[in-house]
């Protein structure tokens, strides 16, 4: 079934700069970044993958999947996902769409960042591209802002299976 690209961007502009009381706020425990970026991603799908250990999934602060807040890990699900939810891979700038991810090694040398991409004016660069993400919650901050960049990567979501 197709990803709403919409229904995720929508949800990154109204909790950008909010916290969803359905959801534990990570902020203080490592961050929230990937916490926020699940979250869009389950609005544009709808649809979470219960596998134990492996899967992509939140029923509380207490039992969810490393995929639903940890930064390899919801690159992982997202890239190898054969099963239920939503899937996509590793991709180009020149294929990213709003409602996809970034994943980016600002401060440290591996990946611990994962906005969302809320709009692309144009052809997709990184002065184009813009996100939303929390920890450091921002809404339409242009990617190229991020200053020290040691590396990035696209994910871009290709469908759901339910």
């Amino acid at each position: 079934m197709p990803y709403d690209r919409d229904a995720a961007v929508a949800y990154a502009h109204k909790w950008a700069y909010f916290r969803n009381p359905a959801y534990y706020d990570f902020q203080e425990i490592g961050g929230d970044c990937t916490n926020f970026a699940s979250q869009c991603l389950y609005a544009g799908s709808g649809v979470m993958n219960f596998t134990p250990v492996y899967g992509w999934y939140y029923r509380n602060a207490n039992d969810r999947a490393p995929a639903w807040t940890g930064v390899p890990y919801f690159y992982n699900f997202l890239t190898r996902n054969q099963g239920v939810g939503p899937f996509g891979f590793d991709a180009d700038i020149s294929q990213v769409e709003p409602g996809d991810f970034v994943q980016l090694a600002t401060i440290r040398p591996d990946f611990h960042h994962t906005p969302v991409i809320v709009s692309i004016e144009g052809t997709p660069s990184l002065r184009t591209i813009y996100v939303a993400a929390h920890t450091g919650d921002v809404d339409c901050r242009p990617l190229s802002s991020y200053i020290t960049m040691h590396k990035l990567r696209f994910i871009h979501i290709e469908g759901v299976r339910a």
